[in-house]
This record gives structure tokens, sequence and C-alpha cells, in this order.
């Protein structure tokens, strides 16, 4: 037998394992028992069919209807370029819907290749404009349309109305669909859904390209499609698990055109180096108007990919459509986690519970059931989100949450972090960003992106002498942050860009303890304690210099003369606990997570080798020049 020790050894072990890029973990499918893909076989029919859309084309479609004809059943949909695998009339999916209470429940479940992708007809584009935008016939909305009428008529059994669902890409789709008018549409949720490409969301973060994210999955995606087919194209080999080491020895971010000549999509990114008309048609948060389902959209606040999206979703329909029933979950997940995984922990950041399971039960089954089968339950809050820290459900009624103080982290001098302005001789710090030797962006090895970075140790970074570290005293209290963080830092540099990433870090006492290794840990190490001191990142992200005042204009620094560089980072809802420290993290290098900054003014996705150049960047912190970031402040009264 196993001894539990050894089992936590392997767990770890396995956890450290890079994940797959989007769209192929989107693939994966859950291995269930045999007993549960035959509880699908006796109680479903499966049927494929070919749904002509208005302009000829026909979507490749797989049904599964209920063999109970006893009652009306509602239509839950799934659009998807990933593929509605397995394919076949005799082969079944494992599970229906976005878990099992769905199944139990009763729906006619609906899952569609979207217009291009595997076994549809048509072409595909990424991210298609809407209509309004491209002046096109037809765009995913009226595919959508198209569908849900085709379905109303031609599956029997079903009671009129209709839902939408899908994460990832497939929450893009879900998103584009509640703009379709469709009056059956009763309710969407959009899960991680993409909504920008350059200033957010998988590729792009403020302009800097999320280098092996997006490589790993354009070069498979992004390969064409000349006629339908059920066959996924094959991954990239890198011939190495080390990421850093391989994507530093492309030498330039446009050295990855040698592996791309048939991914088009990656040569139209590469080409499209700002936020230009070819980026702001895919930038969906315009169209979100006048939306008539209800809708949940849900996301993590450790998704690596489109928390973005999630949080955009959700203000962007209480902005610009407020009569809509908009809610908003967000959970201690990454990319899919409430479907994929237990939602306990990520990495050793432990969660408390099966936070999962718990949201599919309480939250997303029952908006759908109050939707689409009108029974009498209590909806979910307004939202209904994690606090992290605490490791508890909250129920708001507005995000960010009532009673919330705008404050003001400032960095110190002696690399000091307090809500004190700092002295009018603060001073400054400097340090010598060096392109060739870049800060690594988590210390395992990962040939991609893997999810755990979001909560991962930062110690390792910290301990480098391009990394600046500010640090508060040990909190005397709880201290709880809700909502976005808005940086504004004071800077000067030698080169003419520069890249400035800035890090919240939670930093643990010493003493901590993660009850997970009680008792011991691994045989070899007696009785460790892998979390104390722990920096666990918060929140990270950066902003490319030369985009400060646009993502659509981007202007060069000026060597030598100081300048404000501000923006606003994604929201979070973590609490500080007593005893624990906030960090915060200054660098200008992230590798290879973002693609590396020449540090000079330039199209980077046109350089190469020699054009990468060492800088030193200088962050101020005096009265005149007070960096800091900004914060809300939960105060205690107000929970």
């Amino acid at each position: 037998m196993i001894s539990p020790r050894v089992l936590r050894v392997l767990a770890l072990l396995l956890a450290a394992l890079p994940v797959w890029p989007q769209g192929l973990q989107a693939l994966a499918v859950p291995a269930y028992p045999e007993t549960e893909r035959a509880g699908v076989e006796d109680r479903y029919d499966k049927r494929e069919a070919l749904i002509p859309m208005r302009d000829g084309v026909r979507l490749f479609t797989a049904i599964y209807a209920p063999k109970d004809t006893s009652r009306a059943y509602p239509i839950l949909l799934q659009r998807t370029p990933y593929g509605v695998a397995p394919y076949g009339e005799k082969a079944y999916l494992a599970q229906l819907g976005p878990s099992a209470g769905f199944q139990e429940a009763g729906f006619i479940f609906v899952y569609q290749d979207v217009r291009g992708r595997m076994m549809s007809e048509g072409e595909f584009v990424n991210m298609r404009p809407q209509r309004t935008v491209s002046g096109a016939a037809v765009d995913e909305s009226t595919d959508t349309y198209d569908t849900i009428a085709w379905l109303l008529g031609q599956v029997g059994g079903n009671n009129g109305r209709v839902g939408q669902w899908g994460i990832s890409y497939p929450g893009f789709y879900a998103a584009v669909g509640m703009l379709s008018g469709h009056p059956a549409l009763r309710a969407v949720s959009p899960q991680a859904p993409i909504v920008d490409w350059f200033q957010g969301d998988d590729f792009h973060r403020n302009g800097a390209l999320w280098l092996p994210h997006a490589f790993n999955f354009m070069t498979s995606f992004g390969k064409p499609r000349p006629s339908p087919t059920s066959a996924w194209p094959p991954p990239l080999e890198h011939g190495t698990s080390d990421g850093y080491d391989w994507f530093l020895g492309l030498g330039s971010t446009g050295a990855t055109r040698q592996y791309t000549k048939d991914v088009p999509f990656w040569n139209e990114m590469l080409d499209h180096p700002t936020d230009d008309a070819f980026w702001q048609a895919r930038d969906l948060r315009p169209q979100l108007r006048d939306v008539q389902p209800a809708v949940l959209t849900v996301g993590g606040w450790f998704d690596a990919e489109n928390l973005f999206g999630a949080l955009q979703v959700f203000q962007s329909i209480a902005r610009q459509s407020p009569a809509t029933d908009n809610r908003l979950v967000m959970g201690p997940w990454s990319h899919g986690g409430w479907e994929r995984t237990r939602g306990d922990h990520l990495g050793p950041v432990q969660f408390g519970a099966d936070t999962a399971d718990w949201f599919q039960r309480e939250v997303l089954l029952p908006f759908f059931l109050h939707h689409l089968k009108g029974t009498q339950g209590p909806l979910p809050a307004k939202a209904t989100v994690f606090e992290t820290g605490t490791n508890r459900w909250r129920r708001l009624k507005t995000w960010p949450p009532e009673g919330v103080k705008d404050s003001r982290l400032y960095l110190q001098p002696d690399g000091r972090l307090s809500f004190t302005p700092p002295p009018a001789t603060g001073g400054a710090d400097a340090f010598l960003s060096d392109p060739a030797k870049p800060v690594p962006f988590i210390e395992q090895v990962a040939i991609g992106m893997p999810k755990e970075y979001m909560t991962a140790d930062q110690r390792f970074a910290g301990r480098r002498p391009d990394v600046l570290v500010f640090r508060t005293e040990p909190l005397a209290a709880d201290l709880s942050l809700a909502g976005p963080l808005r940086p504004e830092l004071f800077v000067s540099t030698t080169g003419t860009d520069a890249d400035w990433v800035v890090k919240l870090i939670d930093v643990y006492p010493d003493d901590f303890r993660n009850p997970d290794f009680e008792g011991g840990g691994p045989i070899w190490e007696p009785n460790p304690n892998p979390m104390g001191g722990y920096q666990q990142l918060v929140r990270g992200e950066v902003m490319r210099g030369k985009f400060r005042d646009s993502l659509e204009r981007p202007l060069p620094f000026t060597p030598g003369q100081p300048t404000r560089v501000a923006w606003t980072m994604n929201d979070i809802f973590h609490t500080f606990r007593k005893g624990h420290r906030i960090m915060v993290q200054i660098q200008s290098t992230w590798f290879p997570l973002m693609d590396r900054n020449p540090q000079v003014f330039m199209d980077i996705n046109t350089a190469v080798a020699t054009d990468y150049k060492k800088a030193t960047h200088t962050v101020f912190h005096d009265a005149a020049r007070p960096s800091g970031i900004g914060v809300g402040v939960w105060p205690e009264k107000q929970k």
C-alpha cells in the first residue's frame, strides 16, 4: 500500500506538469466510469444533422434528446470550434451538459461545430467580426439564430425555450449568441469568454504578446482546414520541455514565422502590432447592447487566459444594457476549473472545499432551470464571488461590492510599502534589464503556460537584481481588497521602450503551515514547511510602455526623462490575513510568458536578435512622483 506521504509527493509532481494550450485543453473529455457512459446511451437518443444557414452553408450538429417523451424539454446549446466529437450517431459523449446534474435534470443537449471548423461547411474566421462592424451578410449571431430556428422546428419534444453556454472560445460564441435576437433564447452563460485579443485575453496583455500560449495554440488550431474533417491537427513538436530555452533560442518574436508558414492567423497577428482596425473589429465589448436573454457570466480569479473577458462581458452589459438580467460568478479557478477540476486548490494554495461542485449545483443549474424550465427556486445573487485568502463565497448586490473605499499603496525607500505617501526625498530605485537574461515567469520547466503560475511562489523572482521588491510590515488585522488594481508608476529608462510588470503578492508568515502537509511531507525531507514565507502571486500584469497612452498609437520614451505609466489591472477579491505582508514586485521581463521587448522603440514583431539592447530602468517614489497601486479596500463594517 502506498503511504499518504508518497501520494502527496506524486500529487505535487503531477500538478507541476504543463497544461495543454487552450483549444487542446477544451478538447480533453473527462474520463467517467462506464456506468455513467451507459447512462447517457440508456437515457438519450443521438442524431446528427447538417443545419442550413441563411446563406446555404450547413453546420454539423450533434443532438442528444431524452428517450422519455412524456414531457417537453428545453434545448441547451453549445457552439464550438473545437469539435463535437465523438462523431457518429452510435458514438456518445461520456457526459452531457456542464455537469452530471444537467444530465439528470433532462435537457435536449445540442453541440455544433461553428462555421468552417471540423465537420461544418463554410469558411472559419477567428473571432468573426459582427455584421455591424464588417458589413457581412452573416456572422456568429445569425448562425445562432438560424440554428435555434431549425432546432425548434425539427427537434420534437422541445418546450420552446433555449439556453446557451460555453467555456473559453465556446464562451465567445455564447456571448455572441446572446446578440442573435431570437426570442426563444432565454438564458446564456458565457464562461471565460474571449472579448478582446489585443488588450487582455489570451494572446496579448496591453499589447505584449503572451508568447508560449498564443504560439503553441495557433500552431495547431490555426492550421487551415481545406474541407470538413473530424481530425484535429497535430501540435508542434518542440523537442524539449524547456520553454525558456526554446523561445530564447529563437532570437526574436518574428523568428516564430519559420514555424507558421501554414498558420495564416499567426502571421496576421504579427502583421498587426497595434490595436488597429483588425483588432478593433474583433473587440466584442461595443456590441454588447440590448441583450435580451438572462446572462450568467462565469470566470476564475486565477484564469491565465480569459479572466479579462469574463469581467469585461459583465461590465459591458451592465453599462450598455442596464435592463438585462445580468449576473456574475467569480471563483478561485484556473481556466475552466469550475468544470474540469474540483476547484479546491491551485498548486499548493488551498481553497478549502470543492468549489466547482458547489457552483454547478447551487448556481449554474438553478440559473438554467429557472429560465428554461420555470422552476421557482432562488436565482443566483447579482454577484456570487469567492473571497480568496479567507476562502468563502460572498453573495453581493453589486460588483465591486458596496462600501469599497479607494486607497493607494505607495512604494517607499528601502523596499517598504505602505498606505502613507512617500517623503519629499523618497528617491528612486533602478535596475538593469537585459533581454538576453530575462526574468522567468515560473520556477518550474515548462514548454507552455502552466496554470499554476497564477498563484506561484515568487521568491525565485524577488531574489534577482532586475526585480524591485517592496513590502509592508506584517498586517495587524485582516485587509480585504476588492475590484481592479490601478498601478501608477513614475519611471525613466535609458532606452526608448520598456515593459512594466507589476505583481501584487501575499507573503505568508514564516511559520505558516499548509494543512495538507501536517504530519510530514516528502519522505526525503522530514517535517518540511513549504508554505512558510510563501509569496503567493495574487495578480500580475504588464503595460508595454509604448502603449501607455494608447494601444492604437504607440509612443517612444525619451531616454532619461521621467514619465508616468498608469493602467488598470484585472480585479481581485482577496483578503490578506493578519500577520501576512503585502508585497509588490516590479520588473521588465517575464519570460517566456510574454515576448521580449528590445527596449528600442520599434515594431517588435520585425525585430532581429541584434535589436535587443540592455537598458537601465528607474522607478521613482518621492512626493513629486509617488509611484504606487490604487486599490479598493473593503472595510470590515461593510461585510
